[in-house]
């Protein structure tokens, strides 16, 4: 039987097994549902002491670039590729010199988000809300570039019924064989669906409970709940986004809680299915952990990053967790994810929870921020 046989099989059975089997029901767990095998050796391949990152993404040739959000007034370059261990601003300078004050059309403002498609190109998600704020100047947007050239070859932008001064486009899966790509909206929730081939955008999913993060769970990444600096609790809603091998489903959830949900990309694709349809047809599939990141691998498993445990997980096609890796030193708000094609996992470390919207207005980091791989 043939690789693509084996992962097409996966990619069922995930999806028969999770209409039909709460992960409760799974057998050979620990008391906190995640069997725990031996960690994964963590390598670093990355640190930076000085600007915080976020995303991380890995191309065929092993070329690996990273981003930085421009969240604390300590920011320079927004995307580098790694070159001798050093970063490189990307894809030229010019794109990464925005300064407060100027044009953000043609820089990048506050880059959330960068993957990697399976075509060779690199996707660069600009929310442009400078410190998570409104966005800058209708100047959100999404840009295709060709690795083969380093040249941008094509930019994203939103009409404001799509992406307007509230709503922060956070991470982002590309489906080239339907031409389509997917977002998620972390501010107000909600799902982001573009025609990578017009343009044309469609915000959904806005009002359903599925893109909220439960009011009711406390998120603890520090071991009792993370509040902001006015005393509230921290909710962040639909975060991490997964798109399955065969590109039949989108999987997402919010951050600050422990449910995961899948909707049918065909239903997303048609931009004429109503708002009310879209919501019957989401799948709560019970709850996990909490994760920011998240990413599917060829044959089906989903991986997330335990951002109250400092781990790795992987939830297998039969819906079993099991932990692949622990350390609270090294993994330390594990956010976002990139699977090269020799086998490794590549993790991002952005201490979020360590920061001092946290902390009333002191910086907790543990510097430098990484970068780490795990094989497979």
């Amino acid at each position: 039987m043939s690789f693509k046989n084996l992962a097409m099989i996966g990619v069922t059975m995930l999806s028969l097994i999770a209409c039909n089997k709460s992960p409760n029901q799974n057998s050979g767990k620990s008391e906190n549902g995640i069997s725990a095998d031996k960690n994964a050796k963590l390598e670093e391949v990355f640190s930076d002491s000085t600007y915080q990152l976020t995303g991380v993404a890995v191309s065929k040739d092993n070329r690996v670039f990273v981003n930085y959000p421009y969240w604390l007034d300590n920011h320079s370059y927004s995307v580098v590729e790694i070159k001798d261990g050093k970063p490189v601003p990307y894809p030229n300078e010019e794109w990464n010199s925005f300064k407060k004050g100027e044009d953000g059309q043609n820089k990048f403002v506050t880059v959330q988000s960068v993957v990697i498609d399976d075509k060779g190109f690199l996707w660069v998600v600009d929310a442009a809300g400078i410190g998570l704020g409104k966005v800058y100047q209708h100047s959100a947007k999404v840009l295709k570039i060709n690795l083969a050239t380093n040249k941008i070859e094509k930019i994203y932008r939103f009409p404001e019924n799509v992406v307007c001064e509230d709503v922060y486009i956070n991470d982002i899966r590309i489906d080239n064989q339907n031409g389509f790509a997917y977002l998620t909206n972390s501010n107000t929730g909600g799902l982001v669906v573009l025609n990578i081939n017009s343009g044309e955008s469609r915000l959904v999913l806005g009002n359903s409970p599925s893109v909220k993060s439960d009011p009711n769970y406390h998120f603890s990444p520090l071991g009792t709940e993370l509040k902001k600096s006015d005393g509230s609790p921290l909710k962040v809603n639909s975060d991490g986004i997964g798109l399955t091998p065969d590109n039949q489903y989108i999987y997402y959830k919010p951050l600050s809680d422990n449910r995961l949900y899948r909707i049918k990309t065909e239903l997303l694709r048609d931009f004429k299915t109503p708002e009310n349809v879209l919501e019957k047809n989401v799948e709560d599939l019970g709850k996990f952990i909490t994760t920011d990141g998240m990413i599917f691998d060829k044959n089906g498993n989903l991986y997330f990053g335990d951002l109250e445990k400092s781990s790795i997980v992987k939830i297998t096609p039969d819906l079993k967790m099991q932990t692949i890796v622990q350390d609270k030193e090294k993994l330390i708000w594990p956010d976002s994810y990139s699977i090269s094609d020799d086998g490794y996992l590549y993790i991002s470390n952005s201490q979020i929870q360590l920061m001092p919207w946290f902390h009333n207005g002191k910086e907790e980091f543990k510097k430098p921020f990484k970068v780490f791989r795990i094989k497979i």
